[in-house]
């Protein structure tokens, strides 16, 4: 084992071993009229329990294969099975199932309006991310509420709303392999084609992962990086510059596959 794979899992190890007890991960059914069902975590560290501080939120939009009825199924992928495997997520996770079709901005942000309502979300930092159809409606819901989110970061998915101009307003990192034959490249171009044509393309990045296929970004969830790029974005920035101090690679994508086949994690 090569010395950068070892202190690679010698960092997740640490992680594990000091991650607290008091998160909740609870189910919500039928809460929200005109809104989807959605699981919701909680972290419940100390710092939250205070009624004057506020956190981010964000939230996770999931592909095609976890749609239906069946909620449980939100946590095969993405940063629930990210925070059960140790990954430090620190703030609210609100992740909506859909039952089928494309997702619906409105219906999304529904949830998120039950969200602010019971917790103390953070509402200059409330991030969105997702993947294949979640890549479709990380795009859609950011086109639609560009001055509500703190930032967008949409994995092999492309657009359907019909207006895609409002995504020049907000940070927006797309990322899409070159190789994906489930969710064509040209989808995500198109995306990034029509923020151009608005003359203002500063906030975004295209990442294009060569030889990647549809299955691999997936491994976006797991990796720090992700969420340090996220949470290092705020609707109060002056301007909403886009950070470009990070980057993601097929490597790093490997390296945390890799990560996750060989730690033994613990699932809550």
């Amino acid at each position: 084992m090569s010395l950068r794979r070892l202190l690679l899992l010698l960092l997740v190890s640490l992680s594990l071993a000091l991650r607290g007890f008091g998160q909740t991960l609870s189910a919500h059914r039928g809460e929200v009229q005109g809104g989807y069902n959605f699981m919701f975590y909680d972290p419940q560290d100390e710092a939250y329990a205070s009624p004057s501080a506020h956190f981010p939120l964000l939230i996770f939009l999931h592909g095609a294969s976890l749609c239906g009825t069946n909620l449980d199924k939100v946590k095969r992928y993405g940063p629930l099975d990210a925070i059960s495997k140790g990954v430090g997520i620190d703030c609210y996770v609100l992740a909506p199932q859909n039952p089928g079709g494309s997702w619906n901005p409105q219906k999304v942000w529904r949830t998120v309006e039950w969200a602010k309502e019971h917790y103390h979300v953070d509402v200059t930092r409330i991030y969105v991310y997702g993947m294949s159809l979640g890549g479709y409606g990380t795009i859609d819901l950011a086109a639609t509420y560009p001055d509500s989110l703190a930032a967008a970061m949409a994995i092999c998915g492309g657009g359907s709303v019909a207006d895609l101009s409002g995504l020049s307003r907000l940070p927006l990192w797309i990322i899409h392999g070159s190789a994906d034959r489930a969710v064509s490249v040209s989808e995500s171009q198109r995306v990034a084609d029509a923020v151009r044509a608005t003359g203002d393309d500063s906030r975004l990045i295209f990442t294009i992962l060569p030889k990647v296929d549809h299955g691999m970004p997936a491994r976006v969830f797991y990796l720090s990086v992700t969420y340090d790029w996220l949470f290092s974005h705020s609707t109060m920035d002056e301007d909403r510059p886009v950070c470009r101090d990070f980057e993601i690679t097929r490597q790093m994508l490997q390296d945390a596959y890799d990560l996750l086949k060989d730690v033994d994690y613990e699932r809550e």
